[in-house]
């Protein structure tokens, strides 16, 4: 597989991080690899943590010419200019999103393990589906996003795909020839030095 053929990397904040350390973490892990978007997913619904949160990784992002999302919040996408939204909630959310947000806007979709929904939020005018966990404790109801889906949706598919959640450099091996993204967080932020974590995941993709 060629170099250009290769996943990109979609990052993932944590959800809760310290404004005062996390840039320059964020910052450390940007300056080791090519990312193509940064994707804010706080745990909070605080407004102001949210606000503070996205002008500090804003120009981190912006800084090095990585596009910017934020989970959920179409109206706070709007208001900070954001590069986009990433929805939670599959493809129920995708049209208003889009709407809202105009054909520019970068609007991708969280679909779990459901092709039909993946291809509902496509239709809907998503930029990307993600399909998740694909490893580690999964999501409530004990289902894996599976290689087979992301097979299927590579060759029947045009609209990117993202593959995240319990990311291991075994998964990373096994589904490099299948997804176009990797969507990384907890992976990388639970170590002690995320770059260094990054690069073993990156190092796995070859």
């Amino acid at each position: 597989m060629a170099e250009t053929d290769l996943p990109q990397l979609y990052l993932i904040t944590p959800p809760e991080f310290d404004l005062s350390a996390f840039p320059a973490r964020l910052s450390a892990v940007l300056d080791v690899a090519e990312i193509a978007c940064i994707r804010l997913a706080l745990a909070t619904r605080d407004e102001d943590k949210l606000l503070r949160a996205a002008d500090a990784v804003r120009e981190v992002a912006h800084a090095h010419d990585v596009a910017l999302v934020i989970d959920t919040h179409v109206v706070l996408a709007q208001r900070l200019g954001l590069d986009g939204v990433h929805l939670t909630d599959g493809s129920r959310s995708v049209r208003h999103a889009r709407k809202e947000l105009g054909t520019d806007a970068i609007v991708g979709a969280f679909c779990g393990s459901s092709k039909h929904d993946g291809m509902t939020a496509g239709e809907n005018g998503a930029d990307y589906v993600s399909f998740g966990p694909v490893g580690g404790a999964s999501l409530g109801d004990g289902t894996l996003a599976e290689r087979e889906l992301f097979e299927w949706w590579s060759q029947m598919i045009e609209l990117p795909v993202v593959a995240e959640g319990g990311l291991t450099p075994e998964l990373v091996t096994e589904l490099t020839p299948v997804t176009d993204f990797f969507g990384i967080g907890e992976e990388i932020w639970d170590e002690e030095d995320a770059a260094a974590a990054l690069k073993t995941l990156i190092a796995a993709m070859r």
